[in-house]
């Protein structure tokens, strides 16, 4: 399978210029080419072929006057933004005709946009020096803080820029299966918001609610963001200072996401999740908390971790009415408000911890094998038969209170 490795890159203050003109470069080809296309599809003539466009966007248009300054970025890397294109027409069309969900047509780029970006492949020639750096042709050698070794050799890097103004480098490379010890394990997991996530074992994850923390530095960033000139440096400044608390807030959530998908992984051989409506919800009051929350973004991580690691994962329906069965005798007792957190049922007369009972529900919806035990807070009173109430004695079938026939 392949998997994206991204690092932290410290270019000092020549390489970020030469990273500005690349990324420039690369902008510029891309949006000549979505103009040309464009043009095309309003004169109904057909779309200009790949080859077409690079001969006359890259290799004519160096010999202008008006295009000469392309040459500061290598040819790999407007070629590729060539390819991406194609790849933003293709992802386009597959979604109107129903091979993948939908998405916008391709839009130009600006040059303030949030994120910048540029490819090089192995014609461009860049390699990881004996001292760790990654040498980029025209740019040279970048520092790099390397977290763990690549796997395999890859093909090509993608060095990003983010709003914040931190660059880092990304490498899609080959792996192969590193199946983990198999385990007895088997859990559902019912995410919410007052707990980030609830096993059917009993065990209930806090949610650490990264964004309501951030709130008041995010608001002080914001306030004086909107006080500063547009326009100005001032303001420049302002703007990456706001997107830095917001890259903060997100990368402690992405880490929080990390390590709980890795030690659910690691600790059940079968995982099962409730596919949730989280387009829906976020339209809802509580659209904040649930952005906040991330549940996309760690079911996703649970699925390529059990993929990678050898273990099962599966997703229910969404329709399934996992809060509202009894997990203990499997009685539909009805839907219930947010209010309630615990219920007892009107069957079997269990107690049963809502958010428990509705992990107990996905695992069972899924087909494993879990017990039901940990949704029940305490036994309910079930009500005896008429013929084993009151007190027997010497074994005689007489029961006080009621006459023997």
């Amino acid at each position: 399978m392949q998997l994206r490795y991204s690092f932290r890159l410290y270019p000092n203050g020549p390489q970020r210029a030469a990273l500005a003109r690349a990324f420039g470069c690369a902008r510029v080809v891309y949006n000549d080419a979505l103009r040309a296309r464009e043009d095309a599809r309003s004169a109904g003539s057909p779309f200009p072929r790949s080859g077409d466009l690079s001969k006359m966007l890259i290799t004519e248009a160096k010999k202008t006057p008006e295009r000469e300054w392309l040459s500061n970025a290598p040819v790999g890397v407007l070629q590729q933004s060539l390819r991406d294109l194609d790849a933003a027409y293709k992802n386009f069309f597959d979604g109107l005709k129903g091979k993948r969900p939908r998405m916008g047509a391709p839009r130009f780029k600006s040059k303030r946009d949030n994120r910048q970006a540029v490819r090089y492949t192995r014609s461009d020639r860049w390699k990881i020096t004996p001292g760790r750096d990654l040498h980029l042709p025209k740019v040279g050698a970048v520092r790099v803080k390397w977290s763990r070794t690549l796997p395999s050799d890859p093909s090509s890097v993608t060095v990003i820029k983010d709003a914040a103004g931190r660059y880092f480098c990304s490498f899609v490379v080959e792996t192969g299966p590193e199946t983990l010890p198999e385990t007895t394990g088997q859990v559902g997991i019912d995410l919410g918001l007052s707990h980030f996530a609830v096993l059917s074992d009993g065990t209930k994850v806090d949610s650490p609610r990264f964004l309501r923390r951030a709130e008041r530095k995010l608001k002080k960033a914001q306030q004086a963001l909107s006080r500063k000139a547009k326009g100005s440096n001032n303001r420049a400044k302002a703007r990456v200072k706001v997107a830095r608390a917001h890259a903060r807030t997100a990368d402690a959530r992405r880490e929080f996401h990390h390590q709980l998908s890795t030690k659910i992984i690691r600790e059940n051989q079968a995982v099962a999740v409730e596919d949730l409506a989280v387009k829906g919800l976020a339209r809802t009051r509580m659209a904040k908390s649930v952005h906040d929350a991330g549940w996309s973004a760690f079911t996703t991580m649970l699925e390529y971790k059990a993929a990678r690691y050898g273990r099962t994962f599966i997703r229910i329906g969404r329709f399934e009415p996992t809060s509202q069965v009894c997990s203990q005798c499997g009685v539909k007792d009805g839907p219930k408000p947010l209010r309630i957190r615990v219920w007892e049922c009107g069957a079997c007369g269990a107690v049963l911890d809502r958010d428990i009972n509705a992990a107990v529900n996905v695992a069972k919806a899924a087909g494993l094998a879990v017990s039901a035990c940990g949704a029940r807070v305490r036994p309910g009173l079930v009500p005896a038969q008429r013929d084993e109430t009151g007190t027997h004695r010497d074994g005689q079938p007489t029961v006080v209170g009621i006459l023997s026939l």
